[in-house]
């Protein structure tokens, strides 16, 4: 099946759809964005996703002309094209909302340029029982101006998970310039540390995911700033969150592996947040 995109109230394959070659986005990575897990033809969570990529937005100075109505409306367009053209030979499993400081003349300044709304749905890849992660030379910046913002200037986390594929693992995971350990290119991490279910807090410049606030609102969690890459490898448990991982147990670190893959507390905050899912579509 195709990935279907809706871009200025028209629907199509992600291959016919087009933005302007001037576009901040393509020129600058001047934007922000949101990956939705979609069930059962509806996206998981698309409130707080939403509430986020106003934060993120705001965090970078871009104003959104739009209310959440609109871009509800345009998610739905762009799922029920791609479930018309899945039926039968796939299933819509993601949802990507995209923002971009829109088109306008060359050069850095954003002026009164209207922004882009992009909104694909398609397919996403599958994950394993379990996930393997590696650690990365490479330092997350918690003091950096975009902390806190999902942006679409990704490209030091694609050269960090590309280290991380050669290594053969399927994630790269970053401290912060204080060493302390922070988050993975598109997940957030939870261990185990003297018996508790443990994740970075915030202030280590990881991002604020909405998986990873609905497993700290199910389960007791503890938020730390100091905890480290040996914390990690030392842990009997841990998992990723994010959106299309949801609880993803982690079974080796740097090559080490851990006592369980999908120990007792990972266990725990895994059906707590199918219980969540099981519930509502929109917690």
């Amino acid at each position: 099946m195709s990935t279907w995109v809706w871009i200025d109230g028209t629907v199509a394959p992600a291959e016919e759809a087009r933005i302007a070659a001037t576009d901040r986005g393509v020129l600058l990575g001047d934007g922000v964005y949101e990956t939705c897990k979609v069930v059962d033809g509806a996206p998981f969570a698309l409130t707080r996703h939403l509430a986020r990529l106003r934060r993120s937005a705001e965090i970078i100075g871009m104003p959104l002309p739009w209310g959440d109505s609109p871009i509800r409306s345009a998610c739905a367009k762009a799922v029920g094209a791609a479930l018309i053209d899945g039926a039968g030979d796939g299933q819509v499993e993601r949802l990507r909302i995209t923002v971009t400081g829109g088109a306008g003349p060359l050069g850095p300044d954003r002026g009164d340029i209207q922004p882009t709304l992009i909104v694909a749905a398609g397919p996403s890849r599958t994950w394993g029982p379990t996930t393997d992660v590696v650690s990365v030379e490479w330092r997350l910046n918690e003091h950096r101006p975009t902390v806190g913002a999902k942006t679409t200037s990704y490209l030091d986390s694609l050269l960090a998970l590309a280290d991380a594929h050669r290594r053969g693992a399927d994630e790269a995971i970053l401290c912060n310039t204080a060493g302390h350990l922070a988050e993975g290119t598109g997940s957030n991490v939870f261990l185990v540390v003297d018996g508790e279910l443990c994740t970075p807090a915030l202030a280590t410049g990881c991002l604020p995911g909405v998986t990873r606030a609905l497993v700290c609102e199910s389960v007791e969690v503890t938020e730390r700033s100091d905890l480290t890459l040996d914390d990690l490898r030392r842990a009997p448990e841990a998992f990723l969150t994010s959106s299309t991982r949801d609880v993803h147990p982690v079974a080796r670190v740097d090559g080490i592996e851990l006592a369980t893959a999908g120990g007792p507390l990972t266990n725990a905050a895994a059906d707590a947040f199918a219980a969540i899912r099981a519930r509502t579509i929109d917690p």
